[in-house]
């Protein structure tokens, strides 16, 4: 069989469908009738090699009649009712084309193909014995340009579109990925059985999707471009493809394997780890000078024009690292003592600030130094791939580790590593991968007013050299850091970034920008559409268990949660909600739901001992009377009864309440409260709190951060809102900490 593939058309069905015959997916019976159109030879169809069918004449010749010329003879051993299908160039949509009909029987085929070829020109047609009815389904494979091949299945033929209800895993994907999936859908009920219907062979789907997507699946066999079964009935005895669209990458060579069991064009392996492990498990960098340099020197630096140069050199010198400037004549530049060259410094990290053009050179000298972190723009994010190129090649020559181009640098309060004002914070645990030099540097100074302490942040920008995934990979041997928060924009290789995630056993905070752009356009398949930056960043994360987050706000927020909670073992699995009565619960267990966190009713046996306490329990969030004229120690009381099952208590207050109703000074009685959770956190190890301070602007200054301080102490995480909190314990529940 000759295979097709016509610019932008893949390969017609028929023999997509030989494909999935050879690997053992269930296809409708069919035969195929070329035609070869107005020439037909009579009583033998012939394949054409590729179908130019002939412009009509322009007088008033009669269209022949192709359908009776068309012999279906080999037809007659399928069984009715029949599908008749035309293909051929401009017939890849062959319903919207009008190119199906359903219900055929024998005597109908030729009347039926010489209409549609009179109208369509196909060549040639497929009949298929009709599927039984069942629920349809969609299974398709796209290559993400960062990420590689992704599986997507959901609920397919009409409702494709309409409800774009389908999920999306990385390939290769697990048995396990596989029941996940389908369990996702909004649907997920069809595959049960709904209205009586029968349930539909779960087994039969998840194999399926493993014989596409799985270890050794089709993935592996195609270039994508884009490969779809649409629809796939399922029944309660197995599935079957009824419809297959596959489109090679068009930017890709295609080639061709002779020993594949098809012709279909374009079989390769993709590159990069496709088990989430590196393939060649490449040495990790030792990137402690790094963080941790024993000098630094600063090119760029100006004697009589202060610039960023002369602001880093500033940092430095208040951080106390040792430090030279980089000057092609001066002695010293603002107090600095001065050399002419990089690897004339004596330094393992130096820092280039100068113009674009000039960096190469500059790394060209940098012989000896370990990491060279260039500040400047104007490389690739510029549309000047050519200059960043010529710089990783410079950094190669000299033997050097390149950071950026394009980036802030590094912060480290223990290596005195800082590219941020206002002095140095105290050393922690938590560490920061960021593409934005900007935005880390938010993360640093409003997590430290909120209590964070890190352990390392490198902002890497165009990641020409150093990426985040390799840096990752150290960060998760490095004995100073307990958790990891991620800002990409472009994770450069996004295979050995989901490799690298899936390794780790650290807990990973994930914030992705720009995925809510238009992303990538539809091909010729729905697969394509309902592929997104989002969609494949909630696939990562769900596949690697990194928490993925919406904001730089809750990017902190979650990295609080970790510090606090990062080390303690837990048990249960349920999360109790506390607090104030009001409006505030109902909105609190919205705010839960939202973030996807089950808030499970009391249980039965403790409610008895609730109403000893004075509280009546009318669910969770369970309602207790918190203020300035409450009991400070009766939420401690509560946590004491209902311990067990719950693995997170999220504790709120009104902090309004405090200084409305107190009749005196309000601040005694809240930071009573927070010292009778710290008493609470500290004798209940197992349980995590988590501390909410609803209207906390309303305290006077000074009185937030007190009582932050008291929580701190004893490990308590603190927030402003509860669907912070909602998304942090969501964060600490799905992933792992424990």
């Amino acid at each position: 069989m000759s295979g097709h593939s016509a610019a932008g058309e893949g390969a017609y069905e028929h023999e997509v469908k030989a494909l999935l015959r050879e690997a053992g997916v269930a296809v409708p019976r069919g035969v195929v009738i070329p035609c070869a159109g107005p020439d037909l030879d009579s009583g033998t169809a012939r394949e054409p090699d590729v179908a130019t069918p002939r412009e009509p004449d322009s007088g008033a010749a009669k269209e022949p009649d192709f359908g009776a010329r068309l012999d279906f003879g080999a037809a007659k051993e399928l069984s009715e009712p029949l599908v008749l299908k035309a293909y051929g160039p401009g017939l890849t949509h062959k319903s919207e084309a009008g190119a199906v009909v359903l219900g055929l029987r024998h005597h109908q085929l030729a009347a039926v193909a010489g209409d549609l070829a009179k109208r369509l020109r196909p060549a040639g047609f497929l009949v298929e014995e009709q599927a039984e009815p069942g629920v349809e389904l969609i299974v398709g494979l796209v290559r993400d340009p960062a990420f590689g091949p992704v599986l997507l299945a959901g609920l397919g033929g009409v409702w494709t579109e309409a409800l774009r209800d389908t999920a999306l895993r990385l390939c290769p994907i697990s048995a396990a990925d596989a029941r996940r999936m389908l369990a996702s859908l909004r649907g997920a009920a069809l595959l049960d059985g709904w209205r009586g219907g029968p349930p539909v062979d779960v087994d039969a789907v998840v194999e399926l999707l493993m014989t596409v997507g799985g270890p050794g699946g089709l993935w592996e066999r195609l270039e994508l471009g884009e490969f779809e079964l649409n629809p796939v009935i399922a029944g309660p005895s197995g599935v079957i493809a009824v419809d297959a669209r596959y489109l090679p990458d068009s930017a890709a060579a295609v080639t061709r394997d002779a020993a594949a069991p098809t012709s279909l064009p374009g079989r390769t392996v993709p590159a990069g780890p496709l088990d989430g492990r590196a393939v060649d498990d490449p040495p990790v960098t030792d990137f402690l000078p790094l963080f941790e340099p024993k000098a630094v020197a600063v090119v760029g630096a100006s004697t009589s024009r202060p610039n960023f140069g002369n602001m880093f050199l500033g940092f430095y010198r208040d951080a106390g690292v040792p430090l030279v400037a980089v000057h092609p004549t001066a002695d010293e530049v603002a107090g600095v003592p001065a050399v002419p060259s990089p690897a004339a410094a004596g330094v393992d990290y130096a820092l280039v600030a100068v113009p674009a053009e000039r960096c190469a050179e500059v790394l060209r000298q940098a012989r000896g130094v370990a990491f060279v972190q260039v500040m400047s723009g104007g490389f690739g994010e510029a549309g000047r791939p050519r200059l960043e190129a010529e710089l990783v090649a410079a950094a190669r020559a000299a033997g050097t580790r390149l950071l950026g181009p394009n980036c802030m640098g590094v912060y480290c309060p223990r290596g005195g590593q800082t590219f941020v004002g206002g002095g140095i914070g105290p050393p922690g645990t938590i560490a920061l991968i960021s593409q934005s030099g900007g935005l880390a540097g938010e993360v640093i100074k409003v997590g430290e007013r909120r209590g964070l302490a890190f352990s390392r942040v490198v902002t890497v920008g165009n990641a020409a050299d150093v990426t985040p995934a390799e840096l990752l990979r150290w960060l998760a041997r490095d004995a100073e850091t307990r958790a990891v928060g991620l800002y990409l924009e472009d994770p450069r290789d996004g295979r050995d970034l989901y490799a690298a995630l899936r390794a780790t056993e650290l807990p990973v905070v994930l914030l992705a920008g720009g995925r809510t752009g238009q992303g990538r356009q539809a091909a010729a398949s729905h697969t394509g559409g309902l592929v997104s930056d989002r969609r494949i960043w909630e696939a990562v994360a769900e596949q690697t268990g990194a928490a993925l987050v919406s904001s730089q706000d809750d990017l902190i927020g979650v990295l609080a949660y970790f510090q606090a909670h990062g080390a303690r073992a837990v048990q249960g699995e349920q999360v109790l909600v506390v607090g104030p009565s009001g409006g505030a619960s109902v909105l609190a267990a919205d705010a839960f739901d939202l973030a996807g966190v089950r808030l499970d009713p009391l249980p039965g046996d403790r409610l008895d001992a609730l109403r000893g306490l004075g509280v009546v329990a009318a669910g969770n969030p369970l309602e207790v009377p918190v203020g300035p004229l409450g009991r400070a120690g009766l939420v401690t009381e509560v946590i004491g009864v209902l311990a067990g099952p719950y693995r997170d208590v999220v504790a709120h207050v009104n902090v309004l309440a405090f200084f409305t109703y107190g009749g005196g000074d309000g601040a005694e009685p809240l930071y009573a409260y927070a010292r009778a959770l710290a008493g609470a956190q500290r004798a209940r190890p197992s349980t995590r709190i988590t501390l909410v301070t609803r209207n906390g602007e309303c305290a006077p200054p000074g009185v937030e951060d007190e009582v932050r301080r008291i929580a701190a102490e004893a490990g308590i995480p603190v927030y402003r809102s509860m669907e912070a909190a909602a998304v942090a314990v969501a964060a600490g529940g799905r992933h792992g900490i424990a």
